[in-house]
């Protein structure tokens, strides 16, 4: 190996570079403490070297900010559906409510109108009876009086009569001298004394508690009785 020439200088560099042997004892304290010099980071590099962790930190913060963001709207949104759906359920609600009334009014008005109908038809079944039991006086009347008759034409209407035959007998009354009949008309209820005239030219001539006794001038009579309803 060639020999290599290294002058006192640089081999005492050499040897600062390299520290000194802790196997060599120093009794004097001839050696420097050779402890390298602390390094002080530059705070450009500092700021340089913390930027990308600064960086990936904000861009966490900004992903976890909109992630927020979201659950919030989410949030937001799902408290304006139960919103909607509650004042929904409580319009339908309301609108049930209604309905049910308008149905019971109408059922309610329904049964009125039934009961208006019986009784129409009640009536109507009384005038019915009433006209039937007219029919069979006449024309029991006829059968007696059939030896009278001049003439097989059918005799004319009295005026008043027909009105007369649907009227109802209702009683009678006597106080003192007195002897009264009771009618009804139809439209209301009416009172007259035996012998007086009811309608037209028809006069009450008879009272019995049963039957009343209407005549005519012209020879015809109207016998009316209390309807079967009563």
């Amino acid at each position: 190996m060639p020999s290599r020439h290294i002058s006192p200088q640089s081999f005492n560099e050499i040897l600062s570079e390299l520290g000194d042997d802790p196997a060599i004892p120093d009794p004097h304290g001839i050696r420097k403490s050779s402890a390298p010099n602390a390094i002080h980071p530059d705070p450009q590099q500092q700021q340089k070297s913390c930027s990308p962790l600064e960086s990936l930190n904000s861009a966490i913060l900004g992903n976890q900010l909109q992630k927020f963001g979201v659950l919030i709207g989410i949030g937001v949104g799902l408290i304006g559906l139960s919103i909607t759906l509650f004042i929904a359920y409580d319009s339908i609600k309301s609108s049930s409510e209604v309905q049910l009334q308008d149905s019971q009014k109408h059922i309610s008005e329904l049964q009125k109108e039934l009961s208006l109908l019986r009784i129409e038809l009640q009536t109507t079944e009384d005038e019915l009876y009433s006209e039937i039991e007219l029919l069979e006086v006449s024309i029991h009347s006829l059968k007696q009086n059939k030896p009278l008759l001049k003439s097989t034409i059918r005799p004319q209407a009295t005026p008043n009569e027909l009105e007369l035959r649907r009227w109802r007998y209702l009683g009678a009354a006597q106080i003192k001298d007195s002897h009264q009949a009771f009618f009804n008309t139809g439209k209301s209820n009416v009172m007259f004394e035996k012998g007086a005239l009811v309608l037209g030219d028809w006069r009450l001539t008879q009272i019995e508690k049963g039957i009343a006794t209407l005549n005519h001038p012209q020879g015809k009579i109207i016998l009316l009785k209390p309807s079967k309803s009563e």
